[in-house]
């Protein structure tokens, strides 16, 4: 077996392990019933609790193991009120953030994992909107622990929580410019300092 770089990377003089990653952009549509195990009963207590079911929901996706239900903006704070009141999905394990930016009008993607230790049950919902609209209702009312966790991803990708108490930057300074974990941020970096020499900004190491 012939040695190779990360990601089968070989004689390009490139470093950073990612010389021989192929990226394949894959659209997964939506499941048809019956989704199995558990998810049905989620889907059908949900329905059965909330009658613009259908209206909110853009698509039902199972994909690894996991359910994801699409919801709609402007229907998101009263399905997250529903999945906790009436469903039982006490916990919210936190938000997160992703950016495609292929995908024109929905390029930004907020992302809930959603427990219930009544039900002993796991679900997602994903929420997408535009990076020039990039707003969604906070769910802080719903689940307080959500506080910090739509900070970050405010601060990392600039998805917009209206209604949030202090909506503010968490990890950066407050007048950093940009939103770094979006995929278009630049690579950047700082130069570091040692005694008598500079390690270069990781932009100014090498091109691609």
């Amino acid at each position: 077996m012939s040695e190779k770089g990360m990601f089968g990377v070989q004689g390009s003089g490139d470093t950073s392990g990612f010389g021989g990653l192929v990226n394949a952009n894959i659209n997964i549509g939506s499941t048809q019933r019956p989704f199995g195990g558990y998810f049905d009963q989620v889907a059908d207590d949900l329905e059965r609790a909330y009658p613009l079911f259908s209206d909110a929901i853009e698509k039902v996706v199972v994909d690894r193991g996991e359910l994801t239900l699409f919801i709609k903006r402007d229907r998101l704070f009263d399905v997250a009120k529903i999945l906790r009141d009436q469903l039982k999905f006490e916990m919210c394990m936190g938000v997160s953030g992703v950016h495609y930016p292929e995908e024109s009008g929905r390029e930004l993607h907020a992302v809930y994992s959603l427990l219930s230790i009544t039900r002993n049950q796991k679900i997602r919902l994903e929420v997408c909107v535009s990076d020039k609209d990039s707003h969604l209702p906070s769910l802080v009312e719903v689940w307080a622990g959500l506080n910090w966790h739509e900070r970050e991803t405010f601060d990392m990708f600039g998805i917009i929580f209206d209604n949030h108490p202090g909506l503010t930057r968490i990890l950066m300074p407050d007048d950093w410019p940009g939103h770094p974990q979006r995929k278009d941020y630049p690579l950047g970096g700082i130069e570091i300092e040692y005694k008598g020499a500079t390690v270069p900004a990781p932009s100014q190491r090498r091109s691609y």
